[in-house]
């Protein structure tokens, strides 16, 4: 298991260290890294930690493929989200929006007295996705930091890996996240009960899922909890992803921790 093993848990798992050995760390170019996901269903066949759990995973295999001098450093992950569209569905456990964002101005607080400078807020779960946006900026008021977002999904890890088909609405336990759970933790997953169900999204220009023109819930689009094609999913090609994923995602946090927010403007 990845977890406390490996370079980002064992060695650049920020609180593995003592109060001493904080204050005394250079901090002024550190990046903190706070993964964020959820506990929500994911469909008859996936647990419900899938988003954590997987956000845990992206970053142990993107922390292999640091240089060892990387100023970026590791804390633990939120576990619940705002998973508010899955809350029907049992096993869904949820925070308001309202408490999320205190939470994360909390932290954040955390982060800047202690010392530190920049913060990353590594989200998993696509119902967080709005609310971090806004929250970046609400924190960089109140704190001072740097702050960014990163979304595993945005280094394209997966898009030679599944069709036009799943690309399009295959936004929930399909055949992605359902391979890479097979890949991380096997047994958490009932492969025999994975189903196929691909929501009919509106694709207009002007009025589309991608554009979020419209509110919808889980119930609204799948009978299931599921969003995609579950039943292609295989283990090996959820090891493949991460693998691919690794230094994709090393690249992007390396840009960030270097990033240099006083270079656009002259």
């Amino acid at each position: 298991m990845f977890r406390y093993n490996g370079n980002a848990f064992n060695r650049r798992f920020l609180p593995r260290l003592t109060t001493k050995e904080i204050e005394a760390m250079p901090k002024e170019d550190v990046l903190i890294v706070l993964p964020v996901g959820a506990i929500e269903q994911h469909g008859p066949h996936m647990p419900v930690y899938t988003d954590t759990l997987l956000g845990e995973a992206l970053i142990a295999e993107a922390f292999k493929h640091l240089p060892e001098d990387a100023p970026i450093w590791l804390i633990p992950s939120i576990s619940y989200g705002k998973s508010t569209e899955h809350a029907e569905f049992p096993g869904t456990f949820t925070l308001s929006a309202q408490t999320l964002m205190m939470v994360l101005q909390d932290i954040a607080a955390s982060v800047a007295r202690s010392g530190f400078k920049k913060l990353l807020l590594f989200n998993t779960h696509g119902g967080n996705a709005d609310l971090l946006g806004m929250m970046l900026r609400e924190i960089r008021l109140s704190t001072g930091l740097d702050v960014y977002r990163l979304d595993p999904g945005a280094v394209r890890y997966s898009d030679s890996f599944t069709d036009e088909e799943e690309k399009a609405s295959g936004i929930h336990a399909g055949d992605v996240e359902t391979s890479l759970v097979m890949a991380v933790c096997p047994d958490w997953v009932h492969p025999e009960l994975a189903l196929r169900e691909l929501p009919k999204f509106p694709q207009s220009d002007s009025f589309s899922f991608r554009s979020r023109s419209f509110a919808w819930v889980m119930k609204d689009i799948s009978n299931s909890g599921i969003a995609g094609d579950a039943t292609k999913a295989n283990p090996e090609r959820g090891e493949a992803m991460l693998k691919k994923a690794g230094p994709l995602l090393a690249e992007a946090l390396l840009e960030i921790a270097t990033f240099d927010m006083g270079s656009m403007k002259e």
